[in-house]
């Protein structure tokens, strides 16, 4: 081999593996907030939320360089329920119309291959408080245009309190399931 096309040879391997990170943007038609809370400690009402935007950035080599940061808007909340969205919409709970973003910037990314542990800082209702998820990575392929997708899913339970939205404690429970399910396209 030539020494300059050794060079070449060796300049090209040293940048893409230095590049070994991914950037994806959410797309909102294929990513999901669902949630489900105790009604009068007899069943779960179930909703969700239809505006999710954000980035992922993903390393495969080197998770600890991969970040989230995700924005959801309040407002989307549905729970196929108009008197109770605008219920749960108003300063009773998320207030929407003072604290219009939930938002999850992650802070440190640990782990391997599929299972990645995640942490950072989840604001709702304008308290922002640390957050450690365990996100089960997904697959990656192609679209139907050709564009490269990937994503991943987590489970996690927050305390509605923590954020302060305290109103009928009790009727309305505390804990909060959430399920967040991510499908981004590769920038």
């Amino acid at each position: 081999m030539k020494p300059l096309t050794l060079v070449l040879a060796l300049i090209s391997a040293f940048v893409l593996s230095a590049n070994a990170s991914d950037t994806f943007k959410v797309d909102p038609v294929h990513s999901f907030v669902l949630f489900s809370v105790q009604h009068l400690g007899i069943a779960n009402t179930y909703g969700r939320f239809n505006d999710i935007s954000g980035t992922v950035v993903f390393d495969k080599d080197n998770p600890s360089k991969s970040s989230v940061e995700l924005s959801v808007q309040v407002e989307s909340l549905d729970t196929h329920n108009s008197i109770r969205d605008r219920s749960v919409k108003s300063p009773d709970f998320f207030d929407a119309k003072q604290f219009p973003t939930m938002t999850f910037k992650s802070t440190k990314v640990e782990g391997s291959g599929d299972m990645l542990k995640v942490s950072g800082d989840l604001t709702i209702h304008g308290v922002t408080k640390p957050l450690t998820v365990d996100f089960r990575k997904g697959g990656e392929g192609k679209g139907v245009f050709g564009e490269m997708r990937g994503g991943g899913e987590t489970h996690f339970t927050i305390r509605r309190s923590d954020f302060g939205m305290n109103f009928q404690q009790g009727a309305v429970g505390d804990e909060v399931n959430i399920t967040l399910s991510l499908e981004g396209i590769k920038k």
